[in-house]
């Protein structure tokens, strides 16, 4: 009789253990379940904003691209070289050929970033280290194959007083 009490015992206190067990996992299923469907949305949402970002960029402007392959350029060349040729201005003597501003701190003036955003223009942004701004310049490639810049607008941020 006792063997027969504790093995009931012994069965409540396994099926009530396992129902604990079962319980939480699926509590937890059904929090990963609702974190993985927040997850793909906020995918979704990246993916558009992708889509968007990459509408003004030369890699995937196929018009643009098609513009250097009838003059016989190779795009995938040709971009880290425009890119390399600003960049390079940065090491000019004295102040920026294509940036309009003085630098205001010890530093010196220079280009930061670039977007190519078809086969014409291009967006920089530039700064001395606590001063910043932007420019918007075309450029060509004359027939010698020369890359030519010519600085259209531009313009400073004021200083943030903090």
């Amino acid at each position: 009789m006792y063997l027969f009490v504790f093995t009931i015992l012994l069965v409540i206190f396994q099926y009530v253990n396992s129902k604990n067990i079962l319980d939480k996992y699926e509590n937890d299923i059904t929090k990963f379940k609702a974190k993985i469907e927040k997850l793909e949305d906020a995918t979704v949402i990246m993916q558009d904003e992708n889509l968007e970002l990459m509408h003004f960029n030369l890699e995937h402007n196929e018009d643009a691209i098609s513009f250097f392959e009838s003059k016989g350029l190779d795009v995938s060349e040709l971009i880290p070289f425009i890119k390399d040729e600003l960049y390079t201005l940065n090491e000019a003597k004295g102040e920026h050929p294509l940036v309009p501003y003085a630098s205001m701190t010890d530093g010196k003036m220079m280009i930061n970033t670039i977007k190519l955003l078809n086969h014409k223009w291009i967006l920089a942004d530039f700064s001395d280290g606590k001063h910043w701004g932007e420019l918007f310049l075309t450029y060509r490639i004359t027939d010698n194959q020369e890359l030519k810049f010519n600085l259209v607008e531009y313009f400073m941020y004021p200083i943030q007083s903090n």
